[in-house]
């Protein structure tokens, strides 16, 4: 395929940011050009550390991978996710060390070269907190204008949160960060609770790229704890895995049924802090409008993540 979308992911793997990664590398659609790395489910040191090893687990330790910030902009993260992703992130799965290392610039720093050295418009999916692309605004705004499409797994427009009643994690994690990039003019996908809760990944998807081979063995063994932890609060036989479905409409444009509107992130500090409060009354025309997914066919989004999975043993 020779017109393959350029596209950089942001990430704190975290079990599903890893199934993310992985169906990326698993679509011919998409250019992996680089992964960058942000605080968010555990500490920036290990989320870095298990993306390199996730693209290791690949046979991708070719992929760039650059640290970004370790911390939120203005108001610490309050709690890490160790207890959904395990301690160190990958559901307790010690997949083995990359030859490979983090390049010696910081995140935004590599993010701005490539996008300012790339002939064509970069797709960016950020599926952690945002704080490394209010950064890019903040200090390379030109690189930041030659972001071709932003996805970004996060916030809600109407199912409230699930870290609080209002937030969801990677917005409530930096939630000025947040404010920044949706009241920005780049082209922005959100791709929210409204959209992942309902696509559920059952247990016989994940048996199936299981039995692709040792690949796909790794990564179903990395989401075990996410089938413990939503069989055990949950009730159910499957899981929701929030930034593969992010990755799935970087990959496939249109995949989700998406409106133009408003958003505005609360960035107090009360009950309501990290919510994105999403203006539905009407389609909007602003320039800083966001494209908030409203519908999914969660089976065909469920069957495109599995089909994908299952050929990463093959290629």
């Amino acid at each position: 395929m020779t017109d393959r979308i350029p596209l950089v992911i942001d990430t704190d793997p975290g079990i599903d940011d890893a199934l993310a990664i992985l169906l990326a590398l698993a679509s011919p659609e998409v250019e992996l050009r680089l992964v960058t790395t942000v605080h968010g489910n555990v500490e920036l040191a290990q989320v870095t550390e298990n993306a390199l090893r996730v693209l290791h687990l690949a046979g991708r330790a070719d992929v760039p991978v650059a640290a970004g910030a370790r911390s939120s902009l203005v108001h610490p993260q309050p709690e890490r996710a160790g207890h959904v992703h395990g301690e160190t992130g990958l559901g307790g799965v010690e997949l083995p060390p990359s030859p490979a290392v983090a390049g010696p610039r910081p995140a935004v720093a590599a993010l701005a070269e490539l996008l300012l050295a790339s002939p064509t418009p970069v797709t960016v999916a950020a599926i952690g907190p945002l704080t490394n692309l209010a950064l890019l605004l903040a200090v390379h705004p030109e690189a930041a204008e030659r972001i071709g499409r932003l996805v970004v797994m996060g916030g809600s427009a109407g199912r409230g949160g699930n870290v609080t009643a209002a937030a969801e994690f990677n917005i409530w994690s930096d939630p000025e960060a947040a404010a920044a990039v949706f009241g920005s003019t780049i082209p922005t996908v959100m791709v929210g609770l409204d959209v992942t809760l309902p696509t559920v990944l059952p247990e016989e998807g994940i048996a199936r790229f299981a039995a692709a081979g040792p690949i796909g063995r790794t990564a179903a063994a990395i989401l075990q704890q996410y089938v413990d932890h939503a069989r055990d609060a949950y009730g159910t036989a499957g899981v929701v895995v929030h930034d593969a479905l992010a990755l799935t409409e970087a990959i496939a444009p249109g995949t989700l049924g998406a409106v133009r509107r408003d958003v505005v992130v609360d960035t107090t500090l009360g009950a309501g802090r990290g919510q994105t409060l999403v203006d539905r009354r009407a389609v909007s025309s602003s320039a800083a409008a966001v494209e908030v997914a409203e519908t999914v066919d969660g089976e065909a989004a469920v069957e495109f993540l599995v089909s994908r999975l299952a050929r990463l043993d093959a290629v």
